[in-house]
């Protein structure tokens, strides 16, 4: 059993590392372009694309606030493009196989002692489930109808980023794929670190899965931040039994892995961009050049 301020003390540390993490990231990409930033335009640049991504459908909002951020700080829009989507890239296969290795080593533990409990949870909340599934259906068709991209559209940028990225340095592709370790481990551990302050905490293996796939399953969850779907599964027990502490503990790893990086990236936007353009891109009426002076 963890003491609550030793892991308050953890979760902060860890969110302080994701960020710095993300933020030499797209400083070594930037950089390997010929168009390096300061630590603190990549923070920015992160932050303020973290937040778009917690509050729209589909984390639609993310990669285009994260390009204006760019460009405001001086990067072309080819540079910018190519480090946004190199930083994709690399960041997939990192996901895939950390998938694979929790998959291998602790999915057995989690089928044999959570699922069950995952499912009872459901089975007891199968209106509500019932209500977020046909809610995220209608968003998908909502934003399929407001969003056009052919296919054929979609893959000629995906084309010129393939050439532009096999002449990045091998250098600073390992430093991509480390770093985008560090923000998948130190994000997942915080829902483990959590669930250690309980009295009868849950196994570290299957609280591990969990965590896991309540975060990473949000990048493909129409809701915004997987918001009804993701909350549903840990109060019904994906990452273990909470003993009763269940809403307590869905708060506290809402604020650290969806409340902290929307206050700070809102924060930060106001500061780059300025409160009329941030204004009116909340309500829609924003212009993509506006963002980008």
């Amino acid at each position: 059993m963890l003491g609550s301020f030793e892991a308050h003390a953890l979760c902060v540390g860890l969110v302080v590392l994701d960020q710095a993490a993300r933020a030499l990231r797209i400083r070594a990409l930037t950089g390997a372009l010929g168009h390096p930033l300061r630590f603190g335009e990549a923070l920015s640049t992160n932050a303020i694309g973290d937040a778009a991504c917690a509050v729209t459908p589909m984390r639609l909002g993310g990669e285009p606030v994260r390009i204006a951020s760019l460009l405001k700080f001086g990067v072309p829009a080819t540079a910018c493009f190519v480090a946004v989507g190199f930083e994709v890239i690399t960041m997939w296969p990192v996901i895939i196989l950390s998938a694979a290795g929790i998959g291998y080593w602790l999915a057995p533990g989690w089928i044999a002692h959570t699922a069950p409990l995952l499912l009872r949870g459901l089975a007891r909340s199968w209106v509500w489930l019932a209500l977020v599934v046909v809610g995220s259906l209608l968003l998908v068709l909502l934003v399929r109808r407001r969003v056009h991209l052919t296919a054929r559209v979609a893959r000629r940028p995906w084309r010129r980023l393939l050439v532009y990225g096999r002449r990045m340095p091998p250098g600073v592709v390992l430093l991509s794929a480390v770093t985008t370790f560090v923000n998948v481990a130190s994000r997942t551990a915080i829902l483990p670190i959590l669930m250690a302050t309980l009295p009868d905490p849950p196994p570290l293996g299957p609280a591990i899965v969990g965590s896991f796939a309540l975060l990473f399953s949000q990048m493909a969850l129409p809701t915004p931040s997987g918001a009804g779907v993701v909350d549903l599964g840990l109060l019904a027990g994906a990452a273990g039994s909470a003993g009763g502490a269940e809403v307590e503990l869905l708060i506290w790893w809402r604020f650290y892995t969806t409340f902290v990086g929307v206050a700070l990236g809102s924060w930060l936007a106001v500061r780059v961009f300025g409160w009329e353009v941030v204004r009116r891109a909340f309500k829609g009426k924003g212009k993509g050049k506006e963002a980008a002076r």
